[in-house]
């Protein structure tokens, strides 16, 4: 869909305020009722319709009455309010031409108020090019329904997060500035697409420096999953910057080797098309494994170095479960590296159990000479217990019987006043009369009251 923001100078605040309004009611409605809309814009004198009428005109709503009637946000009216809650924030004060198009966004130059240029990248899930993103992306995780805007708004929630945390552990990407809804602001990286240069002054150097940024990546426990020629940016002094980060996945993901090797393998295919690289490969006819049969330069999964950050954690990256996570806190509390100490500790604490029971055992002796002591007391004291004890087992047996006995009359009065009380129901109930809601009204002729009672007379 076509960006015209000409048609935002001309939105007053009652549109957006409707349009906010839609939005709050798509949260649990795929389409929102009219109605609705109405109570929560709250505009005097009906005039949520007429703006209604407006904004379809500018295809900023879409209309649907299939089942009843309702409105839902377009792409177009989402842009919108994203545009104009930044615009009030003051990041950026005009929108330029669009300079790139995918399969899941567009991106546009905009302009800040002392003229630096910076790119806004708007997330457009569920073109007809690309809707396997179910299948395709984690962004649903445990979510079972998805509206394509909600979607939209997770997938650039994600790539901000991981701009800024590659960003402050020195990759090259570029410098997310802000985001809201499913926009993102970032710094404009002057440079081409590797897949547009046709030559480069030190190829070697390049790609070597590409596979150091996909093995940096690994080692920090991310992998990009969309590495390739369209995602890497270069410009006129053989600079690397890498962009297009929602899909990144940990190196914990149960498919992170495949992810791994798809990413090397597109770089490693594309330099031997484009600039004529030669690669030799080392192949060992004894092991038929994947290892035996790696180019030389390409790095197994396996072999790296996975210590060096955490950020699948802290961004809690796709694949990372609870499991991983407890595991990287006792690597860094240092409890893998105390196990001998709480060896030594667990031996103290045996032969600690051990003197306890000597202890325990010396007690057990003294108490069975001092029982020995006290047991002809013992014996006179249970005796005359014994005789008192009878005593009062027979008094609380009498007392138990006469109780039982004021239980069952109590039982038999209530029954006999219930039956009583359904008999006096059952002898009321036939001339019992409802006297109707009229009954007091002169019809004419014969008053309906004494036709009653004549009825009633002739019935007793």
């Amino acid at each position: 869909m076509k960006l015209d923001v000409d048609v935002l100078r001309y939105l007053s605040k009652d549109d957006f305020r409707v349009l906010t309004a839609v939005e709050l009611g798509m949260r649990n409605h795929e389409i929102v009722p009219t109605e609705l809309i109405d109570r929560i814009a709250r505009l005097k004198h009906g005039g949520t319709y007429k703006v209604l009428k407006n904004l379809l005109k500018h295809k900023l709503l879409h209309h649907d009455s299939s089942k009843y009637d309702g409105f839902r946000l377009t792409y177009l009216g989402y842009d919108f309010l994203a545009i104009k809650t930044l615009v009030n924030k003051g990041v950026f004060v005009s929108v330029g031409r669009q300079i790139g198009v995918g399969k899941e966004s567009d991106i546009f130059e905009v302009a800040q108020e002392d003229g630096t240029i910076l790119a806004m990248k708007l997330h457009r899930l569920g073109r007809v090019s690309f809707r396997a993103v179910k299948s395709k992306r984690d962004y649903l995780r445990h979510r079972s329904s998805f509206n394509w805007l909600y979607l939209s708004r997770l997938a650039a929630l994600k790539e901000y997060a991981f701009m800024k945390a590659l960003e402050t552990h020195g990759f090259p990407v570029p410098n997310a500035l802000e985001h809201n809804r499913h926009c993102v602001i970032m710094s404009l990286v002057q440079g081409y697409p590797l897949v547009q240069v046709k030559q480069l002054q030190n190829p070697d150097t390049v790609f070597e420096t590409i596979i150091g940024i996909v093995i940096r990546l690994a080692e920090h426990g991310l992998i990009h999953c969309d590495f390739n020629e369209f995602n890497i940016m270069i410009d006129d002094e053989e600079k690397i910057t890498v962009i297009d980060f929602p899909q990144m996945v940990s190196v914990s993901h149960r498919n992170a080797k495949m992810y791994f090797d798809r990413d090397v393998e597109c770089i490693f295919k594309f330099f031997r098309k484009r600039f004529n690289l030669s690669f030799q490969e080392n192949k060992d006819d004894d092991d038929d494994s994947d290892e035996g049969r790696v180019e030389a330069g390409k790095l197994c999964f396996s072999e790296i170095d996975r210590s060096t950050g955490f950020l699948d954690k802290e961004l809690a990256a796709s694949g990372f479960s609870r499991k991983d996570e407890e595991v990287i806190q006792r690597f860094i509390e240092g409890e893998v590296e105390g196990d001998t100490d709480s060896d030594s500790e667990d031996g103290d604490s045996v032969r600690n159990l051990n003197e306890s029971d000597d202890l325990n055992v010396d007690s057990v002796h003294l108490l069975d000479q001092d029982e020995g002591h006290e047991s002809h007391v013992k014996e006179e004291s249970i005796e005359a217990g014994e005789s008192s004890g009878s005593e009062k087992e027979e008094a609380n047996d009498t007392e138990e019987n006469n109780d039982n006995a004021v239980g069952v009359e109590a039982e038999l009065t209530k029954s006999l006043s219930k039956q009583r009380q359904r008999a006096i129901a059952s002898s009321h109930r036939g001339r019992k009369t409802l006297a109707s809601r009229n009954s007091y009204k002169d019809k004419g002729g014969r008053s309906s009251r004494s036709s009653k009672v004549q009825m009633q007379m002739s019935s007793w």
